[in-house]
C-alpha cells in the first residue's frame, strides 16, 4: 500500500513537473515569436523605408548583407515560435526535435554572425570611411551608388565628411571639382515656406564655415543611432538566453513525453 501510494505520488509529481515544463516551453517560444516578428518588422523597415535609410545601408555591402540576414533570422524566428508553441501545447515529439535542431542551428548562426562582426570591426571605423570617402566620392554623379548615398547621408544629418569638411582635401572630389572646397551637399539649408533653399550656395562651396555644415557624419550617424544600438545588443542577449531555455525545455519535455 505505502509503495504504491509513494509510486503514485511519484507519477503525479512527475505529470506536474512535465506540465510546468510544457507550460515554460509554451511562454519561451511565444517570446521567441515575438522576437522574430520585431526583427521581421526591423529588417522590412529599413529595404521599403522611403526616407533614405536604405540608401546609407547600401553604401556598405557588410550592413546591406546585414539587413537581410535579420529578415532570415527574424522569418527562422517567427517560424520556430510557432512550432514550439504548437509541439508544446500538442506534445508533439516531433515538432519538439524538429523546433530543437533548427533553433540550434540559428543559435550557432547567431555566433558566428558575431564573431564575424567582431573580426571585421575595421570596416566600421573612421579610418576606413574616409579613406573610402577621399578614394571614391565624386560629389554631383548620383549614377554613382556611392556618391549618391553620401549625398543622402550629408543632407539627412546636415552633416559634412566623416569627420569634418576638411576629409575632402586630396579627394577624388577636389580632382574632378578644383573649384569647391566642398560639395553642395555640405551645405547649410534653410526652410522659407515650405521651401527648403541653400543658405549660401556659392560661399559655402568656396569654403565659408558659416554657411555649411561643420560636423561629422560619423559623429552624427552614431549620435542618433546610439540608443538604438545599446537596445539591439541588449535585445541579441535576450534572444540568445530565450533561445538556450528553449532549447533545454524542449529537450526536456521531448524525454518526458510517453
Amino acid at each position: 500500500m505505502g509503495l504504491g501510494e509513494a509510486s503514485a505520488r511519484g507519477t503525479s509529481m512527475e505529470g506536474d513537473c512535465l506540465s510546468c515544463i510544457k507550460y515554460l516551453m509554451f511562454v519561451f517560444n511565444f517570446l521567441i515569436f515575438l522576437g522574430g516578428s520585431f526583427l521581421l518588422g526591423v529588417g522590412v523597415w529599413v529595404v521599403v523605408d522611403p526616407t533614405g535609410f536604405r540608401e546609407i545601408v547600401a553604401a556598405n555591402p557588410l550592413l546591406f548583407t546585414g539587413v537581410y540576414i535579420i529578415l532570415a533570422m527574424g522569418g527562422m524566428l517567427f517560424l520556430l515560435g510557432f512550432l514550439g508553441c504548437c509541439g508544446a501545447i500538442r506534445e508533439n515529439k516531433c515538432l519538439l526535435l524538429f523546433f530543437f535542431m533548427l533553433i540550434l542551428i540559428i543559435f550557432l548562426a547567431e555566433l558566428a554572425a558575431a564573431i564575424l562582426a567582431f573580426v571585421f570591426r575595421e570596416h566600421l571605423t573612421r579610418e576606413y570611411f574616409t579613406k573610402e570617402l577621399k578614394r571614391h566620392y565624386q560629389g554631383y554623379n548620383n549614377t554613382d551608388v556611392f556618391t549618391s548615398t553620401w549625398n543622402a547621408i550629408m543632407t539627412t544629418f546636415d552633416c559634412c565628411g566623416v569627420n569634418s569638411p576638411e576629409d575632402f582635401e586630396d579627394s577624388i572630389f577636389r580632382l574632378i571639382n578644383p573649384g569647391e572646397v566642398v560639395p553642395e551637399a555640405c551645405c547649410r539649408r534653410n526652410s522659407h515656406l515650405g521651401e527648403v533653399g541653400f543658405s549660401n550656395r556659392e560661399e559655402c562651396l568656396s569654403g565659408s564655415m558659416l554657411y555649411r555644415n561643420n560636423k561629422g557624419c560619423y559623429s552624427a550617424v552614431v549620435d542618433y543611432f546610439e540608443m538604438y544600438i545599446y537596445v539591439a545588443g541588449a535585445l541579441a542577449i535576450v534572444v540568445l538566453t530565450i533561445e538556450l531555455f528553449a532549447m533545454v525545455f524542449a529537450m526536456c519535455l521531448f524525454r518526458g513525453i510517453q
